[in-house]
């Protein structure tokens, strides 16, 4: 098999792992937990591989999944959208002080609605978040 081919065929493995543990019937941090074994294992078997330029790539590759699975974690996942949300709104907030202050009133009304309606938009992204994490 070419290294090509082996890195693709190992790639493969490493996926089809993940989405199996991804899709077993238990509860988040089972599976997290579970996939991360997984990982590990894959990452000790990589090492005894010989040839040096694709060790590095699956190495490179699980580091990265691991990295991402990482930020999937529900209370990571609601910090980020809480950070988000706060600066839509203080966007939303700094457009409409803008256009107050050009003294710009045909705008305004609008410049208003959206402020209010982001407001409305992030509280409710938030609030799905937080009820999907309990």
């Amino acid at each position: 098999m070419s290294k090509c081919g082996f890195g693709k065929f190992v790639a493969g493995v490493a996926v089809g792992v993940g989405i199996g543990v991804l899709f077993a019937p238990k509860s988040g941090s089972e599976t997290r937990e579970e996939l991360k074994l997984k990982m590990d294992e894959l990452i000790e078997k990589a090492k005894k591989i010989k040839k040096e330029d694709v060790k590095e790539a699956i190495l490179t590759k699980v580091n990265s999944i691991k990295e991402a699975l990482a930020d999937l974690d529900k209370e990571k996942v609601l910090e980020i959208a809480k950070k988000k949300a706060h600066q839509i709104q203080e966007m939303a907030q700094e457009l409409v002080d803008y256009v107050i202050e050009k003294g710009i009133p045909v705008v305004e009304k609008t410049a208003d609605a959206v402020r209010k309606k982001a407001i409305v938009v992030t509280k409710g992204v938030l609030n799905k978040l937080e009820k999907s994490e309990n």
